[in-house]
Parts: C-alpha cells; sequence; structure tokens
C-alpha cells in the first residue's frame, strides 16, 4: 500500500481540501482522509495541489507533426485538412506508434493520464488492409501502454469522402468495405486493464445516415461510448441540409446516436433546436478550443449546451498544444469574447469537464476523481511557479484553471505508478522521441 499525504487537494468542490491523506493499493484509491495538518508516518508528502489525472476525451495524435508546419499563409479548415490528409498518407504502423507514443509521453507531462484516441488511419496505401485489420489501433493502443497512459481507442466508421462522394486518395485508408465491415473488424479488438474501446462515427460527411444508425446499434448493444465529429464548420451543415434536410444533430437524433453515452465533438456550428437535442439527450459536447482557434473553426456555445443539459469534455484533438488547463480556460474565455459576459461556466466546472467529464465519456466512470474506490490517477502541480506563485490555498483551483499550465505539473500517478516525477516522465525522453519520430517523416509544405 502507497499513502499519499497531500498539502492540498481538489476533491471537487470550490475549494481544495489541505492536508489530505490518499492511500493507494493497486490501482485503486482506497481511502482518502481529509483535515490532517501533518504527514502520518511512511506518507509521502507531496507538495502543492494534487488533483485527478487530466481526460484528453478527444485527440488525434498523429497530428501532432504538423505542429508549428500548418501556420503559414491564409487558408481554412479544408486547407489545412489537405496538409493533414498528406502526413496520414506517409504513416506506417511503426511511424504511427513511435508518434504516439511521443505524444502520448507529452500529455503525460502535462497530467493527462487518460487518453481519448479518435481513430480512423485504419489500412494501408489505398485502403488496403493489413494482414491484422486493426494493426494501427494495435500501434496506437502499445504507444499509450509504453508512455504510461490509460487509453479508449474510439474507432471511427468512415464510409465515404463527403455527403454523397466517394472516398478517394488517403481516405482510403480510413475506410472499411461498409458497416458490416467495419463492424466485424472492430468486433475483434477487446479491453484490457488501462485500455477500453468505444465506437465513432467520423461525422455526417462520412458516414450515411442508415450506416451511423447500424454503428449506434452496436455501440448500444455493446454499451460502448459513442463519438461523432459534429457541426465543426458550416459547409458540413450546409451539406448535410442540402442532402438529407436535416442538420447534422438532427440526422444523429433520428439514427438514435443522441443518448447519454454519446459525445459530440466540437458541435461548434448549431442551431438553437440542435442545442436542445444535445441537451435533452444529456450528451457530452467536447470542445477542443485550441485547435478550433488554429483550424478557424469558431467558438461552440458551450454555456448555452451546459444550461440545456448537456455535459462538457475537453480534448486536445490536433495537438497543436497539449495543455489541458488551456483547452479548459480557453471554453469560458473564448465564450467571454463572443458574449460579453463572464464568468458563466466557473473554475470548478471547467476543471470538471477535463477530470470527471472526460472520463465518462470515454467510458471510465472510476476514473477522473480522487475517492475511494477510484483510479489511482493523480496528476500534483506546483503553487510556486511564476504563473501560481502568491495564490492563497481558497483560491487554488481558480488559479489553475485560469492561470496554470501544462509546466505548472510535477509529479503524475496513472494507475497507482509513477509516470511522471519532477516534471520528467520515467519512461521515456520525450524530447528526444518527439524529435526523432516527427523527424522521421518528410513533412507536407
Amino acid at each position: 500500500m502507497t499513502s499519499l499525504w497531500c498539502e492540498l487537494a481538489w476533491l471537487g468542490g470550490d475549494a481544495p481540501e489541505p492536508g489530505v491523506l490518499v492511500r493507494v493499493e493497486g490501482d485503486r484509491i482506497t481511502a482518502v482522509t481529509t483535515g490532517l495538518p501533518d504527514p502520518p508516518v511512511g506518507a509521502e508528502r507531496l507538495s502543492g495541489l494534487a488533483l485527478p489525472g487530466l481526460v484528453d476525451a478527444h485527440s488525434h495524435a498523429f497530428q501532432r507533426a504538423l505542429r508549428g508546419r500548418t501556420q503559414a499563409g491564409r487558408g481554412s479548415f479544408w486547407t489545412w485538412r489537405e496538409q493533414m490528409y498528406a502526413l496520414a498518407g506517409m504513416l506506417d504502423p511503426g511511424g504511427l506508434q513511435a508518434l504516439a507514443r511521443a505524444t502520448f509521453g507529452e500529455m503525460a507531462l502535462a497530467g493527462i493520464t487518460l487518453a481519448g484516441e479518435f481513430h480512423y488511419l485504419h489500412h494501408g496505401p489505398g485502403g488496403a488492409p493489413y494482414d491484422d485489420p486493426n494493426e494501427m489501433g494495435a500501434a496506437l493502443v502499445a504507444a499509450a501502454a509504453e508512455a504510461g497512459l490509460r487509453l479508449t481507442l474510439i474507432d471511427a466508421c468512415y464510409l465515404r469522402g463527403g455527403v454523397g462522394g466517394e472516398p478517394a486518395g488517403v481516405q482510403l485508408r480510413f475506410c472499411d468495405r461498409d458497416v458490416e465491415a467495419w463492424a466485424a473488424r472492430v468486433d475483434r479488438l477487446g479491453d484490457g486493464p488501462t485500455v477500453r474501446v468505444a465506437a465513432a462515427v467520423h461525422s455526417v460527411r462520412a458516414v450515411a445516415p442508415a450506416d451511423t444508425a447500424a454503428v449506434a446499434g452496436w455501440a448500444a448493444s455493446r454499451r460502448r461510448p459513442l463519438h461523432a465529429h459534429v457541426s465543426e464548420q458550416p459547409a458540413e451543415n450546409e451539406a448535410c441540409l442540402a442532402a438529407y434536410g436535416r442538420t447534422p444533430a438532427a440526422v444523429l437524433e433520428e439514427a438514435g446516436a443522441l443518448t447519454p453515452e454519446f459525445t459530440a465533438v466540437h458541435a461548434t456550428h448549431l442551431a438553437d433546436a440542435d442545442v436542445g437535442r444535445l441537451g435533452r439527450a444529456r450528451v457530452t459536447c467536447c470542445l477542443c478550443p485550441t485547435t478550433e482557434r488554429d483550424l478557424a473553426d469558431g467558438i461552440g456555445p458551450a454555456r448555452r449546451l451546459r444550461d440545456a443539459g448537456a455535459r462538457l469534455a475537453v480534448g486536445s484533438d490536433s495537438n497543436a498544444l497539449v495543455d489541458l488547463l488551456e483547452e479548459a480556460r480557453a471554453v469560458e474565455l473564448d465564450e467571454r469574447l463572443a458574449t460579453g459576459l463572464r464568468g458563466g461556466l466557473g473554475a470548478t466546472g471547467l476543471l470538471r469537464a477535463a477530470t470527471a467529464g472526460g472520463a465518462e465519456s470515454l467510458g471510465w466512470p472510476d476514473a477522473g476523481r480522487i475517492a475511494a474506490g477510484a483510479l489511482a490517477d493523480i496528476a500534483v502541480v506546483e503553487l510556486g511557479t511564476v504563473r501560481l506563485a502568491g495564490t492563497r490555498p481558497a483560491d487554488a483551483v481558480a488559479a489553475l484553471v485560469f492561470a496554470g499550465a501544462a509546466a505548472d505539473v510535477r509529479h503524475v500517478m496513472c494507475g497507482g505508478r509513477w509516470i511522471v516525477r519532477d516534471g520528467a516522465h520515467v519512461l521515456l525522453d520525450v524530447a528526444r522521441e518527439l524529435r526523432e519520430a516527427v523527424g522521421r517523416l518528410e513533412q507536407p509544405a
């Protein structure tokens, strides 16, 4: 058994608790005791603020290789997508595993203990399946294990090149023959102690309504989370309305996808009726503000979604930046710019989106909190950095959410094992691995 005495620990309230003893056995927290002014004999003292491991509910790990390489010149989401496609065309299982391992290592350094990897790069060049049709997914699972993270592999169904269009070029690597072939392939994947499998409809652009219903049925029958990109771009909405006479959210609703196990990623350009649909269904909405800024997508209506009944999570998406604290605060700060109003979501709600909210969306209800019976996933933030120095204990949550950064994370435990100590990954030289993994790829201009 391991005993950790936390100077301050966030247990879910508006302010942290002082003097908290957390007992860990195996991969679980067995007891949490508050109000201890000094560490008991044999307990490790953790200075700063302890919080549940952060949860990245939406990642495309391979897109980390595009960081800094797609910023020059004018463009849009659609021009960026061509650069992303060029990168996707270069990757084989070994290259994907190396790049994902380094990216997951960067996540660990940022306090992330659980990632949701939205996976659609399934097959070889031209769409030819590998001997193991899940070889690319297996590379991602291995990469997370090597970095010490737990993972939800969100296997995305991708069948078309656009609304009413056939896939072409690198899109063929994303596509299964049909929805039955997708289901048969994903049925071969399995959970493990640190891995769970979820389903996704890539988008209404890539999956027709009838096939969306089939994916939703597969997820429901197996009690798996279901995710989808939803209304990321106005052009997506326009194409959906032209083809089906309904918005993407309405198509998903009619297909039976909108349940509390569903996560709408982005949800940026929603009609008023769509906000109501998602709220009534109690879905999770995963916002990814740094990518949404980078791609000029827009600002998602987080407050309206929350007020309608939806839950919130956050993700790093393209990994243009890996900092879940920035993602969380940006949900609020971007809305302040759009609405002229401050304080709609609050530090506690934002931190919950970056912890328990993401864990629930990824099928890990036993993660994202410091409590007896929960998984022993803990991040410890130093409060003496230049960003947080002078913070009063009662204000530590607000200071962390609105001023803290990934660089303030000192220690990270995942499943009872330390994977980051004193700001360094105990398993990987992350910077070297990133240099080598990205350097092996000839990047698109």
